[in-house]
């Protein structure tokens, strides 16, 4: 909205943020601790935003938590490595910025809230790079029960996708997750104490499906609520973005929200911070800007991130940068389900590969999830097709682990309707080929060749295995390459996999402290922009595990001392 602006106001505030994911609810209660009025505004009718369907994951270089582990990191080898991955798709100011102030991040938010992040030996995707590592960047978050939030606060708070828990329902933490995935020392136990800890809540089980259990992005959110509620911040439920109020060439000076049928002009004195997550949800955003064959049924994220806080900016001016990038991921699509099932780990453990319609293999499958789903879209052609691909395991890898929504040990007849709609299963590998349409003698032969990997350990075409993260998820066990076992055992499986994401990553451009540009390069005075709604730091790379929330909160703590005069 530009000229002629009536001076009338609805509601007043110091700081208006528009979203309420972690990076969101992280600005308002930092903004919320410096005394000023804050109002944070969410379109859905639950908080939490893509964060808390999320793993929780933060990327944080140099943590005092690392350092406390014994392990050795600096911002300047985090910026080697950030550096060595986006090239000059970046500012070396804001990668700066991001890696000198992360550390300073938790150190605050821990100060503010119960919130705690433990560095953990989660290793960089790709550690093998100039400076990076091979654990302790990335970090969990701390549980939290239900009990110790209000009833409303844990009714309206967004849950874990269903992909990040056991069985689709039951909640694990990271720690938990990866040894019964791969089948580590002690996942029997492991797996017991997971199962014991949702089905011995008797009374939630009577009412609900629902764990009071919290764990990951939704553990954030849920502890960031309870900060904001301390710290007298204010938060609306079903309140839209319409647009954002900003005199000729002036500063920002608020925003139109709808809520409860009207359109209510907020005035926020200090600024507006935007954190309403990406476009991965609106179709003719992604036919604009993503390349290949694309569709917001492919994204694992949820259906709210349709991009209105980044079209606001636009319309006022605001200049963007990696509109053709997003947080990549191949996805399965489970009928019944609303969103898809990314494949984060799946494509790693060994008797497992993916092959395009030509029934032939075009990469390393246990590649970090966004290298494997741009491989996706850059391997497309169409003599070969690869949107969708097949992902095709045999009858071992079923019984041993998880497949997107098959269940391990469950027999086929236990699984649920849409595992049973969303495979294919044949007796032979060339019937299998001819149910899934591709060249049966083509597929007998890709796998016959990685059979014949499986038992040297090599994986001569792709170097599957060879990678630091490849073997994060490998099963170590399996010898001599834990990501490769022979797919023989009848019957075969398979699924379709397609080019999905859990967000896009293109979006505002923005400057080291979150301010927006405009075409010129210049600051919007009063308008600041976070997480994926700016075009992220992290260029069309993914440096590891917590890339996504880390900056947010990062750039939502710069933003608010900006706006607010705080010395950095």
């Amino acid at each position: 909205m530009t000229g002629g602006v009536a001076r009338r106001w609805d509601h007043e505030v110091d700081v208006l943020v528009v979203g309420s994911g972690a990076g969101a609810m992280a600005s308002a209660v930092f903004a919320a601790d410096r005394g000023a009025r804050v109002l944070i505004v969410e379109k859905s009718a639950l908080y939490g935003g893509t964060s808390a369907t999320s793993g929780g994951g933060v990327w944080i270089p140099a943590s005092d938590s690392a350092l406390e582990q014994g392990q050795s990191d600096t911002p300047d080898e985090a910026f080697t490595y950030i550096k060595e991955l986006v090239g000059n798709t970046v500012a070396d100011s804001r990668i700066r910025a991001f890696v000198e102030n992360a550390r300073v991040m938790k150190r605050r938010i821990e100060a503010l809230s119960d919130l705690r992040f433990t560095a953990i030996p989660y290793t960089d995707y790709q550690a093998e790079k100039a400076g990076g590592k091979m654990g302790y960047r990335s970090h969990a978050c701390n549980t939290i029960h239900a009990d110790e939030l209000s009833e409303e606060d844990f009714a309206t708070l967004r849950t874990t996708h269903r992909s990040a828990m056991l069985f689709g329902k039951i909640p694990w933490t990271i720690m938990e997750s990866a040894p019964m995935i791969t089948r580590g020392p002690g996942w029997k136990g492991t797996m017991a104490r997971v199962l014991w800890r949702y089905y011995g809540d008797v009374g939630q089980r009577l009412k609900s499906s629902r764990s009071r259990f919290i764990v990951f992005g939704s553990a954030i959110a849920a502890h960031l609520k309870n900060a904001l509620n301390r710290k007298g911040g204010e938060l609306w439920l079903n309140a839209s973005l319409i647009e954002l109020v900003r005199g000729e060439n002036g500063p920002v000076e608020g925003a139109v929200i709808e809520r409860g049928g009207r359109q209510l002009r907020v005035r926020a004195r200090k600024g507006v911070i935007l954190g309403a997550g990406g476009f991965e949800r609106n179709q003719s955003m992604r036919d604009r800007y993503l390349p290949g064959d694309s569709s917001t049924a492919f994204s694992a994220s949820q259906e709210n991130n349709t991009g209105d806080a980044i079209m606001a900016g636009i319309r006022i001016g605001a200049a963007t940068d990696l509109m053709d990038e997003a947080w990549w991921a191949p996805t399965v699509r489970v009928p019944g389900e609303d969103t898809a099932r990314p494949l984060f780990y799946e494509r790693a453990l060994p008797g497992c590969i993916i092959v395009n319609q030509a029934g032939e293999r075009y990469m390393n499958e246990a590649r970090s999830y966004d290298v494997a789903g741009k491989a996706m879209i850059d391997a497309d052609r169409a003599d070969a097709r690869t949107i969708p691909s097949w992902i095709v395991f045999d009858a071992r890898f079923r019984r041993k682990y998880p497949m997107g929504p098959v269940i391990p040990l469950l027999p086929d007849i236990l699984q649920s309707r849409g595992a049973r709609k969303a495979w294919r299963k044949a007796s032979t590998i060339r019937s299998l080929g001819r149910k899934i349409g591709v060249d049966s003698e083509k597929l007998a032969n890709t796998i016959d060749r990685v059979n014949r990997f499986a038992r040297t350990g090599v994986d001569e075409d792709f170097g599957r295995g060879s990678a630091p993260y490849d073997r994060y998820y490998g099963d170590q066990s399996v010898t001599p390459n834990p990501n490769l076992a022979p797919i023989e055992e009848a019957p075969f499986y398979a699924l379709q996999v397609f080019p999905g994401d859990i967000g896009t990553k293109g979006g505002l451009a923005t400057d080291a402290a979150a301010r927006v540009l405009d075409a010129s390069g210049e600051p919007i005075s009063g308008l600041y922009a976070i997480g994926n709604t700016a075009a992220s730091v992290m260029g069309p790379s993914y440096p590891g595990a917590g890339s996504t929330l880390a900056p947010a909160m990062t750039f939502g703590m710069l933003a608010v001392d900006d706006m607010l005069g705080v010395p950095t």
